[in-house]
C-alpha cells in the first residue's frame, strides 16, 4: 500500500485537495519587496523543518503503514484487513443483538430526549450531547470527499453500499456506548473516566481473563493518545487552513503566508472549549453538530431538487447491475467501508469514551442513542454528498475528484455556492478537534491514574499542536498516527467479541424492561435529563440522596431479616 497521505482519500477521514503551492512567491511588486523576502524566509525555515521530520518519520510512518493496512488481493481488488477486520465485527454484532438497527431504533428517541434518566444520575452530560460530541468528531471532511471518491470509482451505485454498511456500523456503536457505560468509573468529584480501555481491563477480568484485558487496555490507551494527535488534530488544522486559503483567492489570498494565524485563531477557539471538560464540550457540539447538518443539507436540498429521484434510481440500479457491482464493490473495499465504518469511527472506539460521560444507571440507554450516529454520518451525510455530486452528472466528466469534485457540483447552483460547502469543512474540522481532544484526555487519564497535572499538560499540548499542524505540512506525522489511530480497533473489536453475551444481556434487558412497563418515563417531567440544562436543582440533589438512603436502609432490612431467618433455622435443626 502506499503512503497514507498518498492515498488518503480511500484510508481515513481525509479530503484531497487541489495542490495550493504555499512555498510560491506571493507579491511581485517593489513596493512589497521587504514583506516578500521576510515571507519567503519564514516559508523556507518552515520548510526546512517539514523537510527535517519528513526525512526522519518518512520511512517509518511508510513501514508502519504498510503493516497495518496490509491488503488481501480479492477479485484484483486491494481490501486491507483492518477493514475485514472491521466489517466481520459489524457483521456478527449485528446478528448477534438480533438486528437492534431494525428493532430497536423506536426505544432510542424518548431516550435521546433525556425522558429515561434522571438529572441526579451519576454522569455529567445529557444523552443528546454526547451523541452530538461523537457525531462532531466522526462528521467531517471524509464525508465530502471520500463520497466523491466512492462516486468517480464505483459510480452512483457505489453511494448505496455506504449506505449498506452504515447499517451494519450502527450495532457496533451500540456496543461500545453500552460497554463503556457499564465499566466506567466515577470519581469523588463526580467526574467521568471511561472507554474500551476499562471494559478491556476490568469487562474481561470479570470473565477470567484479567492480564490479556490489562494488555489489551494499555495497548489500546497507547494508540488512542498518539492516533488522535494525527487524526483529530494535525490533520484537521492543516486541511481546514488549506481550504480557507483556497476559498479567499488560492495564492493570492491574504491569509496564503499566514497560515499560523488561522493556527492560532482555531487553537484560541479550541482553548475556550477544551480547557472546560466534557461538560463544555457537550455544551458546544450539541449546538454545532445540529448546525452543521442543517446547513450542509439545505445546501443539498437546492441543488438540482427536481433530479433527486433520478439520482436515488442511479443508485439502486448502478449497485446491482454487472458494470455497477463491480464499481460498487470497489467501491465498498477501498472507499465505501471506510465510509460507513472509518469515517463514523465504528470499531475505534471513540463512542465509548463520548457516551460515557452521560447521566444514566443504565448502560444500554446509552447503546440506543449511540445507534443514530453511523445512521446520521454514513447514511444521512454521506447520502447528501452523493445527491449533489450524481444530480450534476460531474462524476463522469469533471477532471476533479475528493472535495474538488464536491466543490465543483456546489459551484452549478451559484459561484458563490462553495462558499457555504467551506463553511461546513471548517466547522467540521475544528468540531472533531473538540471531541478528539476529549478522547485523547480520557486515554491519558487511564495510563496515569487520572493525574490532573497531566491532563492539563495535554490540554495545552493539544491546543498548540493546532497551530502546528495549520502552519507546516507533517505528512509522515500524520500518517504514523493515522496507522496508530486504526490500530485501535484491534483491542477493541476484540474485546467487544469477548464480553458479546454480556452486552447481549444487557440490551435485550433494557428492550424487556420497557416493553412490559418496568422502565417508564421519569416523573417529574422536571427532573428528567432533556436535550438542554441537566444540572439538577439543590432540592432535586437532596431528594435524591434522601431516596438512594430509603432504598440502602430497605435492603439493609431485607438482609437483616433473610440472616435472621437462617440463624433461626439453623437453630431448629440443632
Amino acid at each position: 500500500m502506499n503512503s497514507i497521505i498518498e492515498n488518503s482519500d480511500q484510508i481515513h477521514d481525509i479530503a484531497v485537495l487541489d495542490s495550493i503551492p504555499i512555498n510560491a512567491d506571493r507579491m511581485t511588486t517593489a513596493s512589497h519587496a521587504v514583506a516578500e523576502t521576510q515571507a519567503a524566509a519564514d516559508i523556507t525555515a518552515a520548510s526546512g523543518i517539514d523537510q527535517a521530520i519528513e526525512s526522519f518519520v518518512g520511512p517509518i510512518a511508510q513501514a508502519f503503514s504498510n503493516v497495518v493496512f496490509f491488503e488481501l488481493s480479492i477479485g484484483g481488488v486491494g481490501i486491507p484487513l483492518i477493514v475485514v477486520w472491521l466489517m466481520a465485527a459489524a457483521v456478527f454484532l449485528t446478528v448477534y443483538l438480533r438486528f437492534q438497527p431494525i428493532r430497536g431504533l423506536k426505544y432510542s428517541i424518548g431516550i435521546i430526549r433525556g425522558r429515561f434518566t434522571r438529572k441526579t444520575d451519576p454522569g455529567q452530560v445529557s444523552s443528546f450531547q454526547a451523541l452530538a460530541t461523537e457525531l462532531s468528531g466522526t462528521v467531517g471532511l471524509g464525508n465530502i470527499a471520500g463520497v466523491a471518491v466512492a462516486i468517480t470509482v464505483g459510480g452512483p451505485g457505489a453511494a448505496l453500499w455506504i449506505i449498506i454498511f452504515g447499517f451494519f456500523a450502527m450495532t457496533v456503536k451500540m456496543a461500545e456506548a453500552t460497554l463503556g457505560v457499564k465499566y466506567r468509573k466515577i470519581q469523588a468529584d463526580g467526574t467521568v473516566s471511561g472507554g474500551p480501555m476499562y471494559y478491556l481491563r476490568d469487562g474481561l477480568a470479570e470473565i477470567g481473563r484479567p492480564k490479556l484485558g490489562k494488555f489489551l487496555a494499555v495497548f489500546y490507551a497507547i494508540a488512542t493518545v498518539i492516533g488522535v494527535i494525527g487524526a483529530g488534530n494535525l490533520f484537521q488544522a492543516n486541511q481546514a487552513a488549506a481550504i480557507l486559503v483556497k476559498a479567499t483567492g488560492g495564492d493570492s489570498s491574504f491569509l496564503a503566508d499566514k497560515l499560523w494565524l488561522i493556527g492560532a485563531v482555531v487553537a484560541a477557539l479550541t482553548a475556550l472549549v477544551i480547557l472546560g471538560g466534557i461538560k463544555k464540550i457537550g455544551q458546544w457540539t450539541s449546538k454545532l453538530t445540529p448546525m452543521m447538518a442543517i446547513l450542509y443539507f439545505l445546501s443539498i436540498l437546492v441543488m438540482n431538487i427536481g433530479e433527486i429521484p433520478h439520482a436515488f434510481a442511479l443508485m439502486f440500479t448502478g449497485a446491482f447491475t454487472p458494470d455497477g457491482l463491480t464499481g460498487g464493490v470497489i467501491g465498498v473495499a477501498i472507499v465505501g467501508i471506510q465510509r460507513a465504518l472509518f469515517s463514523n469511527a465504528a470499531g475505534i472506539g471513540s463512542a465509548a469514551m463520548a457516551h460515557a460521560a452521560s447521566k444514566t444507571t443504565k448502560p444500554a440507554t446509552e447503546g440506543f442513542v449511540a445507534m443514530w450516529e453511523p445512521l446520521i454520518d454514513s447514511v444521512i451525510i454521506c447520502t447528501l454528498t452523493s445527491l449533489a455530486i450524481i444530480t450534476t452528472g460531474l462524476y463522469g466528466s469533471s477532471s476533479e475528484d475528493g472535495i474538488g469534485l464536491t466543490s465543483e457540483a456546489f459551484a452549478t447552483v451559484a459561484g458563490w455556492f462553495p462558499i457555504l460547502l467551506t463553511i461546513c469543512v471548517v466547522l467540521f474540522a475544528f468540531s472533531t478537534i473538540l471531541a478528539y481532544g476529549y478522547y485523547g484526555q480520557q486515554a491519558l487519564g487511564y495510563l496515569t491514574g487520572n493525574s490532573k497535572k497531566a491532563d492539563k499538560a495535554y490540554q495545552i499540548f493539544w491546543i498548540l499542536a493546532v497551530i502546528v499542524g495549520a502552519s507546516m505540512s507533517l505528512e509522515s506525522v500524520i500518517a504514523f498516527s493515522d496507522a496508530i489511530f486504526f490500530l485501535m480497533a484491534f483491542p477493541n473489536l476484540l474485546g467487544l467479541y469477548f464480553l458479546s453475551r454480556i452486552l447481549r444481556l444487557e440490551i435485550l434487558r433494557l428492550r424487556k424492561r420497557i416493553d412490559v412497563g418496568v422502565m417508564r418515563e421519569i416523573t417529574p417531567a422536571e427532573l428528567q435529563v432533556g436535550m438542554g440544562d441537566h444540572e439538577p436543582t439543590a432540592e432535586q440533589i437532596k431528594a435524591a440522596e434522601a431516596g438512594r438512603r430509603r432504598k440502602r436502609d430497605k435492603l439493609r432490612e431485607v438482609r437483616d431479616s433473610l440472616k435472621a431467618k437462617k440463624l433461626e433455622r439453623a437453630k431448629r435443626g440443632d
